[in-house]
């Protein structure tokens, strides 16, 4: 007698993976100079007490599966503390690095608000290099990269990566479909965090520059 052959159950598509992109802390030169990716700059006081609190506020969300940092100082020593809430090492990931900003590196931003080239750099990023260093477009590409690596090595799970500005500004764009050409319209404040979800289909942007107040709703209904 043949068997009957049981209808499968329905596949059930995988959880989305919940990335949360702080930027770094305060620094001495925030607002006054670009520093780029020069080694030795570190967190401000004020900066640290910003990667305490921001650390505090992450501490409170039910789970933080992993935690990642770009390996400049500044960014390491904020993602310290939101390790620590947490019990976790901080793994440093290069593609969440600042923007090269290549000969601009240092410089007042006073100064280069003078050069004709500031305005490009405002109104059209897309058709800017940095002289010596990197455009922006490659920067969104390496950022977004860096984030499908790590949604594919935790599926399902709560990621928080510590970043820079200018590589979360883009990475929002991304997610929001908006070209890079715009991307200059999004605030990212100092240890603010943004949250984005990604599932199988479009990203779900949750929250943009959060600098207070719960986390504990993050997750996408």
């Amino acid at each position: 007698m043949a068997r009957t052959k049981q209808p499968s159950p329905a596949h059930k598509p995988p959880a989305s993976t919940l990335i949360l992109l702080v930027r770094h802390g305060l620094t001495p030169t925030t607002g006054k100079l670009l520093p780029g990716r020069a080694p030795g700059l570190h967190l401000s006081d004020e900066g640290r007490a910003q990667a305490q609190r921001v650390g505090e506020r992450i501490a409170q969300l039910d789970k933080v599966d992993a935690i990642y940092a770009s390996p400049l100082e500044r960014a390491r020593e904020t993602a310290a503390p939101i390790a620590a809430g947490r019990k976790l090492r901080v793994q440093i990931e290069k593609g969440l690095l600042e923007c090269d900003f290549g000969d601009w590196t240092g410089a007042e931003l006073k100064k280069l608000m003078k050069l004709p080239e500031w305005n490009t750099v405002q109104r059209a990023p897309s058709t800017f290099t940095f002289p010596g260093g990197e455009s922006f477009t490659a920067m969104q590409n390496r950022m977004v990269g860096a984030l499908d690596r790590l949604r594919a090595a935790h599926p399902g799970q709560v990621v928080v990566c510590v970043s820079h500005a200018d590589p979360i500004k883009a990475a929002v764009a991304h997610a929001l479909g908006t070209h890079i050409d715009l991307f200059q319209r999004i605030v990212i404040s100092t240890c603010s965090v943004t949250a984005i979800a990604y599932g199988m289909g479009a990203p779900a942007v949750l929250t943009v520059n959060s600098t207070g107040g719960s986390l504990a709703e993050l997750r996408p209904s």
